[in-house]
């Protein structure tokens, strides 16, 4: 919310499903726009009511009883939701709106070009620290990568000062991401499911004609993915136990990227395409590990996948054959437990050891929890 330029008269926030973008809008119109409620409206518009009204005849309505804040949740569900929202922000200069769809959802491609009126946010899930915070009340600042990499010693100690890390760092693998752990935590599981299945049976088939036959194909895939140490795909045999041909799975490999179900890597991270195949494939983040692998959920893939959605928020992340992740195409990162060595990388210039299992490190051996705090 704090990084959010409120004042901009139309801002987008693209986020995974589940990930807490409705509370969001809500949150906001209740701290800030309290004295303002008659001249604000919070709509969303796969609402049923959209069967049979335009989104311009609402703000029509909206605009002319004094309307001023306008707060659109689910705009990919809406049909020429761009073109209209273009032509409601040239019509009504007064107007501030603020709207939420699918990481699916295309603005720079959009017939309509909002890309130049638009300013957009995307949202992700708790890192670590945020976590923490909601865990304890306790306040960290944001660590960027550079002072992990210079001072970690010294971060690591003024934060065990305040906080055990290793308390939080299990809960957090297993059921910390999603921000809807904490209502109900004993259905956590069940709800991540029904936030899985979503994604696979209505996003993808609306937004990126995903067929609804290859929907269960890519349920396997799936916890092929998260039962890995880690993945690294071969698409000829992928393709034939599947059952669909080489350019289609590679479609499907990158429109799962797009949807914050996976992080693939690539040797190459310039110009990635849709027919690209990745180097490493990752889960978007170690709860899905725990709902798809459940008993089977490895460790060394826990903690990759772990750096590798800390860091991407922020970072380019990219495939090496010398260490496990290329981090903004300059620094090398081996991932591993305590007793991880110098031995693949001691011949890497602006290489570092990430282990887990360990509070403070000692040059270029890092703690892995610390990269929860990164965001």
């Amino acid at each position: 919310m704090e990084e959010i330029n409120w004042k901009a008269r139309l801002i987008g926030i693209k986020g995974a499903r589940g990930i807490g973008k409705t509370t969001l809008l809500l949150q906001y119109i209740k701290l800030h726009l309290g004295g303002e409620l008659n001249r604000t409206l919070y709509v969303s518009l796969d609402d049923i009511w959209f069967n049979n009204h335009s989104l311009i005849s609402l703000v029509r309505d909206f605009e002319r009883q004094g309307g001023k804040y306008l707060f659109l949740d689910e705009v990919h569900k809406y049909p020429g939701w761009a073109q209209e929202l273009k032509n409601i922000y040239d019509s009504y200069p007064e107007l501030k709106i603020v709207f939420t769809g699918s990481l699916l959802m295309e603005i720079l491609n959009a017939r309509a070009d909002l890309s130049r009126r638009t300013v957009v946010y995307t949202m992700q899930g708790f890192s670590f620290r945020e976590y923490i915070g909601v865990e304890t009340g306790a306040v960290f600042d944001k660590l960027y990568l550079n002072q992990i990499m210079e001072n970690h010693l010294e971060e690591a100690q003024r934060i065990n000062e305040m906080i055990k890390p290793f308390q939080y760092f299990e809960p957090y693998l297993k059921h910390g991401y999603y921000p809807f752990y904490l209502e109900q935590s004993d259905l956590y599981e069940m709800r991540l499911g029904e936030v899985v299945n979503m994604i696979l049976e209505i996003e993808l088939p609306l937004l990126r004609h995903v067929e609804l036959a290859y929907v269960a194909k890519i349920k396997q895939l799936l916890v092929i993915i998260a039962e890995s140490v880690p993945f690294v795909p071969n698409v000829s045999k992928l393709s034939d136990k599947i059952g669909i041909n080489r350019a289609t799975l590679l479609s499907y490999l990158h429109y799962l990227d797009e949807i914050g179900l996976t992080q693939n890597l690539f040797k190459n991270t310039q110009g990635i395409s849709k027919l690209q195949k990745p180097s490493k494939i990752y889960l978007d983040n170690t709860n899905l590990i725990y709902l798809l692998a459940r008993e089977n959920a490895n460790k060394g893939n826990l903690r990759e996948t772990f750096f590798s959605n800390q860091l991407a928020y922020r970072h380019t992340l990219g495939y090496t054959e010398q260490g496990d992740f290329m981090v903004d195409d300059r620094f090398t990162f081996e991932i591993g437990g305590k007793g991880k060595n110098q031995k693949q990388i001691r011949l890497v210039e602006n290489a570092y050891i990430v282990a887990d299992d360990i509070l403070y490190g000692s040059q270029n051996k890092i703690p892995l929890w610390m990269f929860g705090f990164l965001y």
